[in-house]
């Protein structure tokens, strides 16, 4: 049997992306998203993997409780355990602090760090079993920021905190790691409604130490690196995939 990831907000983006790459690695994933358009778009585009069951498609918002559970029982009925799971859903809400009203606050907390909360509150029974492992997206922006970004920067910090605690908590069964991405352009990896290909400037590149901007696939593949079993004296850990943007010494 294949093994089975879960994969929030996995219909756009990143994690559509993690999702086509795992499925060629021979794994199984059920994509957890919110948004009704982007799954059925996605669920159309992969159909011939939806027909050789190895992919499973779940409308869910991660930060209700009832959805997040209704979500995972339907998803190990499908594929009948969990190995890992990957909290990458995630929204902002960028304005100053001033303009920003408690209820978005409340949405970007609730979304992008109790949904990680709650998804792997939920799996880790099926993931002790297996012997699986965790993966939560944080962010560079959890450790430098810009301004108007104090709810997003807060759920991310929050992300990466949590990731080391629930290792302690979780081990020695399940190991807990994180992916901080820097600047991954997914401007066109979006729902047909809201793709948009940004033009990127070669000084958008040279920003980067390794010479360019990220892609999708350069977090698709550390999330396959953690995933492997044979990396299993790896936890509690956080991977900054940046091209060594935040490293870079900047004089102006």
């Amino acid at each position: 049997m294949k093994p089975h990831i879960i994969i929030t907000g996995g219909a756009q983006g990143i994690g559509k992306i993690s999702t086509i790459e795992l499925i060629k690695q021979n794994y199984c994933v059920s994509v957890f998203d919110q948004d009704i358009e982007a799954l059925k778009e996605m669920k159309e585009e992969l159909k011939w993997e939806v027909e050789n069951e190895s992919c499973s498609f779940h409308q869910v918002d991660v930060s209700n409780e009832n959805e997040v559970v209704g979500a995972i029982n339907e998803s190990v009925k499908v594929f009948g355990s969990i190995y890992g799971l990957v909290n990458n859903a995630a929204i902002s809400k960028n304005k100053p602090l001033l303009e920003l009203s408690l209820t978005e606050w409340q949405e970007v907390i609730g979304t992008n760090l109790t949904g990680a909360f709650l998804c792997s509150k939920y799996a880790l029974p099926y993931l002790k079993k297996t012997k699986g492992c965790i993966i939560n997206m944080a962010s560079t922006r959890a450790f430098q920021s810009e301004p108007d970004t104090e709810a997003y920067a807060a759920s991310k910090g929050g992300i990466f905190a949590f990731t080391h605690a629930l290792a302690m908590s979780a081990a020695p069964h399940v190991r807990v790691n994180c992916i901080s991405p820097g600047w991954i352009d997914v401007s066109g990896v979006k729902k047909a409604s809201m793709a948009q290909q940004y033009h990127l400037k070669q000084s958008d590149h040279e920003q980067h130490p390794a010479g360019r901007v990220g892609n999708a696939q350069d977090i698709a593949r550390t999330i396959l690196f953690l995933l492997d079993e044979r990396n299993d004296f790896i936890t509690a850990q956080n991977f900054v995939i940046d091209g060594g943007m935040t490293r870079k010494m900047i004089y102006s």
